[in-house]
């Protein structure tokens, strides 16, 4: 697959920014799509270029099959991000999306690329684990895991024909999270920012802290008021930090 094709299939770029210093990627949760970030890249444009990532099986991408893994989707974007590397490269990702982040920050390393700074929303540390299974209900416990996260959009959860065509996507990402296990000792070059809820059932504060062992650099941790989508209950304070990350100039990754 050429370079160009993938990036075709795996970004989206809603508020393209060609003069801004910085590129913002972001990497949505289990069960998102790309257009999660339509309200980031509205808010950062024209200071940040935002390219938000469409995963396989949804949307646009719906008739492809959902992620197999953690890993798959990580080979995928790294490979779609080759070609946007011309300026420096921030990651910011959420739930799943801070692993497959992670993952793809790390393949990116190896071949002496990656991001300046990746920023891991309501996610515990890669290398720590729970006893998951959301992927193996039925339908209608898989439906209740989302409602209780209050992350899906409720007209998608009352609508039973949308509900049938989302949910093997849906069930595809949990079963890559929840089959997830980070390679021993696994650590970035780059620096994090720790993003966690107050409230979140499924990252406590300690588990976000454990973040620090999984970078060469700063581990920084911020805690909002909230459960496990706090970024849609505090927009405006989470831009604020992302704000903050690219009027300070921080475009520059480690040495």
């Amino acid at each position: 697959m050429s370079t160009t094709l993938s990036a075709d299939l795996w970004i989206r770029r809603f508020r393209p920014s060609p003069d801004a210093a910085g590129r913002l990627v972001c990497f949505p949760h289990a069960g998102g799509s790309a257009s999660f970030y339509v309200p980031v890249a509205a808010a950062l444009s024209p200071r940040v270029d935002v390219l938000a990532i469409q995963y396989p099986g949804r949307q646009d991408r719906r008739n492809e099959p959902g992620p197999a893994s953690v890993a798959e989707l990580a080979d995928g974007v790294a490979a779609a991000l080759a070609g946007w590397d011309d300026r420096p490269l921030t990651f910011f990702g959420h739930s799943m999306g801070a692993l497959v982040a992670f993952e793809t920050a790390r393949r990116m390393e190896r071949n002496g690329a990656g991001p300046v700074r990746l920023f891991a929303s309501g996610r515990r540390a890669p290398s720590r684990t729970r006893d998951e299974h959301v992927h193996t209900l039925d339908d209608d416990g898989v439906v209740a895991e989302l409602r209780a996260l209050a992350g899906t959009d409720a007209k998608v959860l009352q609508d039973e024909e949308l509900l049938r065509m989302v949910l093997p996507a849906i069930r595809s990402d949990y079963r890559a999270v929840e089959t997830y296990r980070c390679e021993p000792g696994a650590r970035l070059r780059c620096p994090v920012t720790v993003l966690t809820g107050d409230a979140d059932p499924r990252t406590s504060l300690e588990e976000a802290r454990a973040w620090s062992g999984h970078t060469e650099g700063d581990c920084d941790v911020r805690v909002f008021s909230g459960g496990h989508f706090f970024l849609s209950e505090r927009p405006g304070e989470v831009l604020a930090v992302l704000t903050e990350h690219f009027a300070a100039g921080r475009t520059t990754g480690p040495a």
